[in-house]
C-alpha cells in the first residue's frame, strides 16, 4: 500500500507557511520554504520522506519548466537567444571547469572525473529558484528574459558534462569530441522533439476547440509525455519541455478557447504553487539524511568544503559574466540606447549575483550510482551529496535573499514604460473596438438601442484612459438596462465586439508590437469578460 502519510504532511505545512508567508515579507518565499524544511528534518517522529531522483525528473521538472516556459515570451527568447547561449553553455562549462580544479587540489583524495562529476552538478542555475525569486524584485523585462532563458536551456549543456564526467569515473574514459558532437545531437534532438510535439499538440487542441476538459487536460498531460519521449531518444527531455511549452504558449491564442485557457490557467497556477513548495521543503529535509554520509571526512570539514565549491561557484559566474555579457553589447552596433542600457555595470553586477542553485542539482547528485562497472562502491559519492547540499543553500539562501538588497543599493527602479504601453495597447484596442461598431452598424437601424449602450461603454472607457471628462461620460451611458430583450441584445452585440477585438490582439501579438505580458493580460481580461457575458446570456435563456 502507498503511504500517503508523508505527502499530506508536507502538502499541509506548504498551506500552514502560505498562510503566514504574507506576514514575512522580507524573506521570499522558497527560501522560507527551505528554512522550514531545515528544522523540520531534525524534529524526531515525524514521516520519513526521501527525494527520489526519479521522482524529481519525472514528476517535477517537466511541469515546472513547461509552465516557466509558457509563461515566458517566444519573441522575447529569440530576440536575447545571444546572451541566453552565452550563459547556458559557455558559463556552464566554465563552472564546471573551475569546480574541478579547486576540488581536485583541495579536497583531499578527490580524483579528476569525480571533481568534475561535482562541477558539472553544481555549474547550472536552477529553472524553479531562478523564476521563484526574481519575479517581482524590480529587474527589467530584457535582465529577467535572460536569466530565466539561461535557467531554462542550461541544463542540456550541464547533464552533458555529467553523462561525461560519470562515464570516466565509472568506466572507461573520456573523448572530448564526441562530447561536443553527442551535446549538439542531444540540444538539437530535445528542441526538434519538442517543436513537434508541440505543434501536434496545437494541431489536436484546434480540432477539439471549446471543450475545455479536454483542452486543459492535454495541457497538463503535454510535459508529462514530452520529457520520457525524449528521453527514450537520447535526446534533451528538458529542452524537448522549454521547446513544447514555448511553442503552445505561442499558438494558445489561435488553438485555445477562452473556456479553456481559463480553467487551464487555474488549474496550473494551483498545481504550480504545489510542486515549488513542496520540491522547497523537500530539499530542506534533506539535511538530516546528509549528516550521516561523511565517509571518514568531519563535518565541519565537508562545511568547509561545501563553502569554498560555493565560493568557486560565485566567483567563476562573475569572472565569466563581465566580458562575456559587457564587452559583446559594446560592440554590438545594432542596440540603441535604451537596449544598451539593459547591459549597464548595474544589470550585469544582478545577472552575476543571481546564480542560486535548487534541487535539480541535488536530483542529479542523488541519482549517481551506487557502484562502478567493476562492482566497486563509487568513491566519494556521498561526499558530492553534502558538498552539493552546501552550495545549493549557500546560493539559495545568501543570493536569493540578498538579491532584492542589491537590488535597492544599486537604485536599479522597476520600469515604468511597461504601465504607459499598457495604457497605450488598451486605448488602441477599445478605440479599434469603437471604430468597429460605428463601421458595422453606421447603416443599420434594428437595435440601435442596445448599439448605442455598447457603443457608450467603449467611450466610457477612452474618455477614461484618455483623461477626458469621465463623469460626464458616465452619466451619458447610465441609460439602465431592465428590459430582458433588450440586455440579450447588448450582450450579442459585446460578444461580436470582443471576437474583433481578439483578432486586434492577436495581430499584435504576432506583429510583437507590445510586451507580451500586456497582451497576456488584456487576453486573460478577454477570457473572464467573455466567460461573464455567455454565463449571463446562458441564466438568461434557462430562465
Amino acid at each position: 500500500m502507498i503511504d500517503l502519510k508523508p505527502v499530506i504532511f508536507i502538502v499541509t505545512t506548504l498551506i500552514c507557511i502560505s498562510a503566514i508567508s504574507g506576514k514575512i515579507k522580507k524573506i521570499p518565499y522558497p527560501i522560507l520554504l527551505v528554512f522550514i524544511g531545515l528544522l523540520l528534518g531534525f524534529i524526531p517522529g515525524l514521516p520519513h520522506i526521501e527525494l527520489q531522483p526519479e521522482m524529481v525528473f519525472l514528476l517535477f521538472l517537466p511541469p515546472l519548466l513547461f509552465r516557466a516556459a509558457w509563461n515566458s515570451s517566444w519573441k522575447d527568447f529569440k530576440m536575447s537567444i545571444r546572451p541566453i547561449s552565452r550563459l547556458a553553455v559557455g558559463l556552464v562549462l566554465f563552472t564546471t571547469l573551475s569546480v574541478a580544479v579547486i576540488a581536485h587540489y583541495f579536497i583531499p583524495g578527490m580524483s579528476w572525473p569525480i571533481a568534475f562529476i561535482l562541477g558539472a552538478i553544481v555549474s547550472p542555475p536552477d529553472a524553479v529558484s531562478a523564476t521563484s525569486i526574481i519575479k517581482g524584485v524590480g529587474l527589467n523585462k530584457r535582465i529577467i528574459t535572460i536569466l530565466e532563458g539561461e535557467s531554462l536551456v542550461n541544463d542540456a549543456s550541464a547533464l552533458i558534462a555529467y553523462r561525461y564526467a560519470l562515464a570516466a569515473a565509472v568506466s572507461t574514459g573520456f573523448v572530448f569530441w564526441k562530447a561536443g558532437l553527442q551535446f549538439l545531437v542531444v540540444a538539437s534532438g530535445g528542441v526538434a522533439i519538442g517543436f513537434i510535439l508541440g505543434y501536434l499538440l496545437c494541431m489536436i487542441l484546434k480540432r477539439i476547440h471549446s471543450n475545455p476538459i479536454v483542452e486543459s487536460s492535454l495541457l497538463l498531460l503535454i510535459p508529462f509525455v514530452s520529457y520520457p519521449i525524449a528521453e527514450n531518444f537520447q535526446v534533451s527531455g528538458v529542452l524537448a519541455v522549454v521547446t513544447t511549452g514555448l511553442v503552445t504558449s505561442w499558438k494558445s491564442s489561435e488553438v485555445l478557447s477562452y473556456q479553456g485557457r481559463t480553467q487551464s490557467n487555474s488549474i496550473w497556477e494551483m498545481i504550480v504553487f504545489l510542486l515549488n513548495g513542496i520540491i522547497f521543503i523537500l530539499i530542506g529535509l534533506q539535511l538530516s539524511e546528509l549528516m550521516d554520509t561523511t565517509e571518514g571526512y568531519s563535518t565541519s570539514s565537508l562545511i568547509q568544503y561545501g563553502l569554498i565549491i560555493s565560493l568557486v561557484t560565485i566567483v567563476a559566474r562573475f569572472l565569466f559574466v563581465i566580458p562575456a555579457m559587457w564587452f559583446p553589447s559594446l560592440l554590438e552596433t545594432k542596440l540603441d540606447k535604451e537596449q544598451r542600457k539593459n547591459f549597464d555595470w548595474k544589470n550585469i553586477l544582478v545577472i552575476s549575483w543571481s546564480g542560486m542553485r535548487g534541487v535539480l542539482s541535488l536530483a542529479t547528485a542523488m541519482a549517481l550510482p551506487l557502484t562502478l562497472d567493476d562492482g566497486t562502491p563509487m568513491h566519494q559519492r556521498k561526499v558530492i551529496l553534502f558538498i552539493t547540499f552546501v552550495v545549493i543553500v549557500v546560493t539559495l539562501v545568501g543570493q536569493g535573499l540578498t538579491l532584492p538588497l542589491l537590488i535597492r543599493v544599486l537604485k536599479i527602479l522597476p520600469e515604468t514604460d511597461n504601465v504607459e504601453e499598457e495604457k497605450k495597447l488598451r486605448l488602441l484596442i477599445n478605440s479599434s473596438a469603437l471604430d468597429f461598431i460605428n463601421d458595422t452598424f453606421k447603416n443599420g437601424k434594428e437595435d440601435g438601442d442596445s448599439i448605442n449602450e455598447v457603443r457608450k461603454l467603449y467611450e466610457l472607457r477612452i474618455a477614461w484612459l484618455t483623461g477626458r471628462d469621465f463623469h460626464e461620460e458616465r452619466h451619458k451611458s447610465q441609460n439602465g438596462i431592465e428590459n430582458r430583450s433588450f440586455l440579450e441584445q447588448v450582450i450579442n452585440v459585446q460578444l461580436m465586439v470582443t471576437a474583433f477585438k481578439r483578432k486586434i490582439l492577436l495581430k499584435l501579438y504576432r506583429e510583437g508590437s507590445y510586451a507580451s505580458e500586456n497582451i497576456r493580460k488584456l487576453e486573460k481580461e478577454m477570457d473572464l469578460d467573455e466567460s461573464r457575458l455567455r454565463s449571463q446570456l446562458k441564466s438568461m435563456v434557462n430562465d
